[in-house]
Parts: structure tokens; C-alpha cells; sequence
């Protein structure tokens, strides 16, 4: 299945580009956006996806760099989604791979070979950096909504690769890069960050920890990536916005209105990972 390539950024050593599938057969028709970052001869590769998504991704990643370099891998949870494709690899790692200390213990139960090459990143974040020049700001994102999460951030780009933050749930029709209209984008983002996002205060800690970055670019794992203006509208309406706990009543439900197209956005296979709390 052919994959669709779109160039975020490009200069004459640095690259960060996406990838994203043509047609929806995964996740229920949610479409999932891989970001490979390059520069020279060095890349990551940020969550390359489940059984299906990944080889795709990491072929498309290997495309951009000469014979004989391979990508760092950074992963910004324990979601099978974004890892369980690490596990379909017959061969052992011959590169980093980069993931929360505190998940490394579970990934064993994932049947991964070769961990010795995996690299635990501390709850405060990390620098990466594969190469000299190149400096990858991997950042703590925790409780959106896994409770140990990290987005990554790309100097020479000022693009911010947010995972579930800003994700949007579009219409399979849609396959629009970037947001052209705040207003009409919310009905797909409101009710997946209501029941997704553990808190107002977890998402006030993450807008701390951002604040010194000024990303021209947030970029979400599900769809489109924001631009310009866009970028503060988002900002200020996530600032204010009540999720999870928040909302969380006896019983189990939540106070919001669970219309049809909410039911879509909470499929299963994503459903059952927070409500256990991961």
C-alpha cells in the first residue's frame, strides 16, 4: 500500500517529513500520520506504528537516507498502536530505540528481540541527538492521555509532534494536510479530547513545558497539523478545556453527550487502553 509523503520542512541538511496511509483499513478508519525526522545522513523515526503501519514507515524512512545509515526510533508511549510493529521484525535491532524508562521492563511481554539497544528516556525528557548539529528536544507529555508520554520537538523545524494532543478524528473523505478553519475543526477534535485527556491540570502542565518552544507547527499522530494563527486558537481553547477526570461521574460516565459520531471517535481498540489508566 502506497504511502503519502509530504515535506513539513526542508533545508539543505534537515528534513521533517510525514507519512500517512492512502486508505483507511486500520484503527477502525482512523488515519494514523508517522514523522520522520532527517538531517544529513541521521533520522528518526517517531512512532512507527502497529503490525501493518510500521515496515511501511520505516521503508519510507530509509528511502530519505543513503545506503547503510538506520533511524533512531523514539516512542512516545507503550500504546501497541505506535510499538507492536517493533515486534514483527525477524531480525534483531541494529538501531537506538528510544522510550520511557518506566516502560522498558513491560516491553519484553511484547516479544521484542535485541533490547539491548533500547534506551531509557527519564520522566523530565532528553536530548537526542544522532548526530553533531542535530538535536532531537524529547519532552514530557504525561497522562495525554498515557500516564508516562513524551512529544518531540525539532529545533531547525519548530515543529512539535504533540501525539493525541490536537488529534482529530476527520471524515474519511477528508484528507486535508493542515486545519483550514478552527471553527469547523472543532466537532472533530472536542469530544476525543474530552474523553482522552486525563485533566485541565495535566494540560496546563503541558502547556508549561511548551511555552519556551514557540512550535511554528504542532503536529498530532491523527491528521491534520496546525499552522500559523491556527496554532494559538488551538492553544487557547485546550488551555480552558475540561477532560477525563474532570468530567468523570458515578458509574463509569462521563458528562458529555455520546453522539454518534463520539461512539466512532471511542473505538474500541483505543477504548479499552484508557480506561485501564494507560
Amino acid at each position: 500500500m502506497a504511502m503519502r509523503n509530504i515535506g513539513l520542512f526542508e533545508s539543505e541538511h534537515h528534513r521533517f517529513i510525514s507519512f500517512s496511509e492512502n486508505e483507511l483499513t486500520e484503527e477502525n478508519g482512523v488515519r494514523s500520520i508517522r514523522y520522520s525526522v532527517m538531517h544529513d545522513d541521521a533520522g528518526v523515526l517517531l512512532d512507527p506504528g502497529g503490525f501493518g503501519g510500521m515496515p511501511r514507515a520505516l521503508a519510507e524512512a530509509l528511502g530519505y537516507l543513503n545506503p547503510g545509515p538506520r533511524p533512531a526510533i523514539n516512542l512516545s508511549h507503550q500504546n501497541p498502536g505506535i510499538i507492536g510493529g517493533l515486534a514483527a521484525r525477524p531480525d534483531p535491532y541494529d538501531f537506538p530505540v528510544h522510550v520511557s524508562q518506566i516502560w522498558l521492563r513491560f516491553l519484553p511481554h511484547y516479544g521484542l528481540k535485541g533490547i539491548k539497544r533500547f534506551a531509557g528516556i527519564a520522566d523530565e525528557g532528553m536530548v537526542c541527538g544522532p548526530e553533531r548539529g542535530f538535536r532531537l528536544k524529547i519532552l514530557s507529555a504525561h497522562f495525554q492521555p498515557s500516564k508516562i508520554r513524551v512529544n518531540a520537538y525539532g529545533a531547525q523545524s519548530k515543529i512539535l509532534f504533540t501525539g493525541d494532543i490536537g488529534a482529530a478524528m476527520m471524515p474519511s473523505d477528508n484528507d486535508d494536510p493542515s486545519v483550514g478553519d478552527f471553527v469547523s475543526h472543532l466537532p472533530s477534535i472536542k469530544a476525543f479530547h474530552q474523553r482522552y485527556i486525563r485533566s485541565i491540570k495535566t494540560i496546563r502542565c503541558w502547556l508549561h513545558r511548551i511555552a519556551g518552544l514557540q512550535p511554528a507547527r504542532p503536529a498530532p499522530q491523527h491528521d491534520p497539523i496546525y499552522r500559523d494563527a491556527l496554532i494559538g486558537h488551538f492553544l487557547s481553547w485546550i488551555k480552558n478545556l475540561q477532560g477525563g477526570i474532570d468530567l468523570m461521574q458515578g458509574g463509569g460516565r462521563f458528562a458529555m453527550p455520546l453522539t454518534e459520531h463520539t461512539i466512532l471517535q471511542l473505538q474500541p481498540s483505543m477504548y479499552f487502553f484508557v480506561s485501564i489508566g494507560l
